[in-house]
């Protein structure tokens, strides 16, 4: 795993002290908008290692698998 020197460390905090971000109003604020695209959910380590073994295999991401998996559920649903 990649660390951060100081410098950049310094260099982070210098940015984001500077620049901080600006809350929006009604979810027109950087985090209100980060959040309407990206979903976290927790599983656990069965399905973890299930998805990333998978996602290697077929050259995927973990996201694309359960995706494909969503749309075949969806598709035998209907």
């Amino acid at each position: 795993m990649a660390y951060m020197t100081d410098e950049e460390a310094q260099r982070l905090d210098d940015k984001w002290t500077e620049n901080p971000p600006k809350p929006g109003l009604n979810g027109t604020g950087y985090f209100s908008q980060c959040k309407k695209t990206a979903y976290t959910v927790t599983i656990d380590n069965i399905t973890a290692n299930y998805l990333n073994a998978k996602a290697i295999a077929d050259h995927k991401t973990p996201s694309q698998i359960i995706g494909e998996m969503v749309q075949e559920r969806i598709a035998a649903a209907v």
